[in-house]
């Protein structure tokens, strides 16, 4: 491959619903362009793709179309890797919605479009080569959803059937394609497209107020005004033009091409946060912006985002402040890897061996980019090992998978001894457990996680506590009086009044710390005790036989006469906030009634369409939330969920609370 300066580089990326063909249409451009000699397995590699028959990662293919580098970034459609579709977009300059020209609209669709939403972006209706397909209906959706600013550009002459025939609506060109992809120019009536042009006309002159004015005057646009209009449309978001053609039928993609090669943006127009315009002459910068650690080792991957690059240079990770070697650079289609010597302004490669970088890290530079802003693993499950002793290799093996996917976390729970997983969803975290057994030969299963109940007392009381032991020499002798009540800290607040001299001081730690230790298992049902105050009023003590021990058991002994003082189980409740299409809000509330919930609030979103609900709900509730808000609403909903506070459970609840730990203790 030629080297490309970064005004020839053009970094996109392909999102929206699973299915609709975006990996297609990655494969049939670099079968087009000679960067590849088949379609098929050359962007899904990864043996888990392979399985699933879908996309689960992001790959990087670049190639090269009429003098120009194209860094084309194919991402997954399902929402559970919207992690990976959110470092795509963090490298590339432009997005492409792939729409399926039969079915149209989906959810998939909307998420792509929320994703890109402060970038520009067009879209690319494909499939026309389906009987069913009808691109008339499916851009009346697009428009419906997204607004006027949706602009057709290549259409097919059908509006509706098996499509043959693209039309340029600015040149007035129509094209058909041989089965290689090659087009060939055909005379057909583009009168019938005068309407949709004169809608093109005043779309495109809302980008410039000189052209604005002379359409208001002349009503009409020269078809080069219109090309100058559409470049700068779409790389300010002022329009999102529509293409057409077939992935598959390899239709409408060489014209598609060409207009990506002149008119989209270059990564020369990169400007970060909107504001600051980065230089090709300034100190290499890279944004680390996705990793991918397997058995052989680690790639990260990242945008020049200042200056140039060049193999074995040595920069900064300003996260850790580590220096790294750049010690080789490559570019890819897929798998397929090419070494290169160096990398211009705003290209896109890889590297390997960096120890101390993350994915979203910068090297060198003297400011740290913006962080990749990613959704939060709500999802979670508990690790179950197959093999007992395993335990070690699956946190080796997720150390390993949290290097390369942010969307994931990993906690081992002490108080509740389980190991848990948060991810994005069920395909999520089953993916996580084939790559534990693919990569790192460990096999898991997942079970429901426990929740981390609490306990406290209601009622004050007084106790009597004593420990004494004889058995020849030396005794054991302790004795305590204390009253226990509600304390307002949320651990224990220990006082004492001792008044003369009962308990010497000496042993008040000892006190102290039986019932800290006595705290950790509740006496209903065995959760850690919280909100306990315990003042150390009275006692006695031997002056022979008393020692720390005594008083630590005198103590724990004292703690256990609290079964009377109306102890109850508390759990813990979280502050839930969904966002979903107004016409789910019944569905919504009432499921959010069925799981015991309070609702805080209801209104519109600044999203159209959109009905925000917040409500408090307990977190043993909401453990498959993720899953179920997703069926209730087609994947339209989403949710935040955070702790709030404990609260005491309900009687029916807390005894089947009780009566579950019970059995799990026998």
């Amino acid at each position: 491959m030629a080297k490309y300066q970064s005004d020839s580089i053009k970094n996109i990326a392909l999102l929206g619903h699973s299915g609709d063909g975006k990996t297609a249409l990655a494969e049939a451009m670099l079968l087009l362009a000679g960067a590849i000699d088949r379609v098929g397995g050359n962007l899904d590699f990864d043996p888990e793709e392979k399985k699933r028959g879908s996309s689960i990662a992001a790959s990087l293919a670049a190639f090269e179309w009429k003098n120009k580098k194209i860094n084309l970034l194919d991402t997954p459609g399902y929402f559970d890797f919207a992690g990976e579709v959110k470092q795509a977009l963090r490298a590339a300059d432009t997005a492409i919605l792939v729409v399926d020209g039969k079915s149209g609209l989906k959810v998939g669709t909307e998420l792509a479009w929320d994703y890109a939403d402060k970038m520009p972006k067009c879209i690319f209706v494909n499939k026309t080569d389906d009987e069913n397909a009808n691109f008339d209906n499916v851009l009346a959706g697009l428009k419906e959803q997204f607004g006027n600013k949706v602009c057709p550009i290549v259409v097919p002459f059908e509006g509706a059937g098996k499509a043959k025939t693209f039309c340029n609506i600015i040149t007035g060109e129509a094209f058909e394609y041989d089965a290689k992809g090659n087009a060939k120019k055909v005379s057909v009536d583009m009168s019938k497209f005068d309407g949709v042009k004169e809608e093109l006309m005043e779309a495109l002159a809302e980008t410039d107020d000189d052209l604005m004015e002379k359409f208001l005057e002349e009503m009409e646009l020269t078809d080069d005004e219109m090309l100058i209009a559409l470049k700068k449309g779409l790389s300010n978001g002022i329009v999102c033009p529509v293409f057409s053609g077939s992935a598959s039928a390899m239709t409408g993609i060489s014209t598609f091409l060409d207009i990506i090669a002149e008119y989209f943006m270059s990564a020369a127009e990169k400007t970060e946060d909107g504001e600051v315009k980065l230089s090709a002459n300034g100190d290499t910068a890279l944004l680390c912006f996705k990793s991918v650690a397997d058995a052989f080792g680690k790639k990260t991957f990242f945008r020049v985002m200042n200056g140039s690059l060049k193999k074995d240079t040595q920069l900064v990770n300003l996260r850790s402040e580590q220096n790294e070697k750049i010690a080789r650079i490559y570019t890819c289609v897929g798998a397929k890897e090419t070494e290169v010597e160096d990398l211009a302004w705003g290209d896109i490669g890889y590297t390997t061996k960096l120890a101390a970088t993350n994915t979203g890290d910068t090297l060198g530079g003297k400011e740290a980019f913006a962080a990749i802003d990613y959704p939060k693993p709500y999802y979670r499950q508990a690790i179950v090992p197959k093999s007992k002793g395993d335990e070690d290799k699956i946190s080796t093996g997720i150390a390993k998978l949290l290097e390369e996917d942010p969307t994931l976390k990993y906690e081992n729970n002490a108080e509740t001894k389980q190991m848990l997983v948060h991810g994005l969803g069920d395909i999520h975290l089953d993916v996580v457990a084939s790559k534990l057994k693919s990569r790192y030969g460990v096999s898991i299963e997942y079970s429901e996680p426990k929740t981390a109940y609490r306990e406290t007392i209601k009622k004050t009381l007084q106790t009597d506590g004593k420990h004494k032991k004889q058995s020849g020499g030396s005794g054991q002798y302790g004795h305590v009086k204390i009253t226990f009540s509600r304390g307002e800290e949320e651990g224990l607040t220990f006082t004492q009044s001792v008044v003369g001299g009962s308990v010497p001081k000496n042993f008040y730690p000892a006190v102290e710390k039986g019932l800290l230790e006595a705290m950790q298992k509740g006496v209903l049902a065995g959760f850690p005790v919280v909100n306990l105050a315990a003042d150390l009023f009275d006692g006695s003590y031997h002056p022979v036989d008393s020692n720390e021990i005594s008083f630590k058991l005198a103590a724990i002994l004292a703690y256990k006469q609290t079964i009377n003082a109306n102890p109850v189980i508390l759990e813990p409740v979280g502050y839930l906030k969904v966002l979903i299409p107004t016409s789910y809000s019944g569905d919504i509330m009432g499921d959010v009634s069925k799981r015991r919930g309070r609702i805080m609030g209801m209104g519109e979103s600044d999203r159209k369409g959109y009905t925000v609900i917040e409500a408090e709900i307990p977190s043993a509730e909401m453990n498959n939330y993720a899953i179920q808000l997703r069926a209730m609403t087609q994947g339209r909903g989403s949710y935040t969920f955070d702790f709030v506070r404990y609260e005491e459970a309900p009687g029916e609840i807390a005894n089947k609370i009780i009566e579950e730990a019970k059995k799990a203790e026998d």
